[in-house]
């Protein structure tokens, strides 16, 4: 699942490109994109788009397979956006299309670049760099493909420590924390918030995900294992510590701490992610003038 997918590699030019994973990425790709959101963000009130839903359009809910809708899609669109429970799906519907470019918005717990490129997006907005940065990842390491989307990302970047708080039954494969560390990451697991480094530049919480658990109990075990509070982010965070969550939450930031400047989730964050998706996707069409 972390293993370096084979796919083409942007190297600047954006147009016509699936955009699968973060591994396709360099910094000056990301610099490019960065330049183009600034842009968005001026427009983005003015913005509209259609959005096709395919279990209401075409016939997959009536049994129609991967490769007919794909197909069918690409007849009378520019663009196709699959998010997918289905790890690899949409590296298969890139295979398939043959006339438009797909994006991945997330594939089972596999890949979700474009949530990576937002959460890169959030903290340069924050921090004014990518490198030399501490960030504490705690929830569901094993199945959180939005802390690992982001961990691409910042392995672009020299000198990126990040510390890993998640239960037990949770933590990170030894597969991909050996792929990561090999990637340049500087990567410390921890068993408590008292273990969090005073001071870290981010902090990214995300939820344990209870529709990855086949045994309720185990769920209920877990869920609540780590709670981000208010007194928490107080005596620990720094001043210039970001948070951050993918959302949805189910209990594991409480409700103070959204009031807080350093929360990040319902702020620049969600901001970020439609900027960056309309960023991306006027490169991907070459619409950029």
């Amino acid at each position: 699942m972390d293993k370096n997918i084979q796919i083409e590699k942007i190297n600047g030019k954006f147009k016509d490109k699936d955009i699968i994973s973060l591994d396709q990425f360099t910094p000056k790709d990301i610099n490019i994109l960065f330049a183009l959101t600034k842009k968005m963000k001026k427009i983005a009130v003015n913005s509209r788009a259609e959005i096709v839903d395919p279990q209401h359009f075409s016939s997959v809910s009536k049994g129609e397979s991967l490769e007919d809708t794909i197909r069918v899609f690409e007849a009378y669109c520019n663009a196709i956006v699959i998010r997918h429970p289905v790890v690899g799906t949409a590296q298969k519907a890139a295979d398939i299309a043959s006339f438009v470019p797909v994006i991945n918005a997330g594939d089972g717990i596999g890949d979700h670049p474009t949530q990576g490129l937002l959460d890169l997006a959030t903290i340069y907005e924050k921090h004014k760099r990518l490198d030399n940065l501490i960030m504490v990842a705690a929830g569901d390491i094993l199945n959180g493909r939005t802390i690992r989307s982001c961990m691409k990302g910042l392995s672009l970047y020299p000198n990126n420590t990040i510390y890993l708080l998640s239960p037990k039954e949770l933590r990170m494969t030894r597969e991909s924390f050996e792929y990561y560390t090999k990637r340049g990451l500087k990567l410390f697991e921890i068993e408590s918030e008292k273990d969090i480094p005073k001071n870290a530049d981010v902090w990214y919480w995300t939820r344990v995900q209870k529709e990855r658990f086949e045994n309720l109990k185990d769920y209920e075990k877990v869920k609540n294992k780590f709670v981000l509070t208010k007194k928490l982010l107080d005596t620990t965070g720094g001043k210039q510590t970001i948070v951050m969550h993918p959302l949805p939450r189910v209990g594991e930031i409480t409700t103070d701490v959204d009031d807080d400047p350093r929360a990040q989730y319902l702020r620049s964050q969600v901001r970020n992610g439609m900027y960056i998706r309309m960023a991306l996707l006027a490169l991907v069409l070459g619409k950029t003038k």
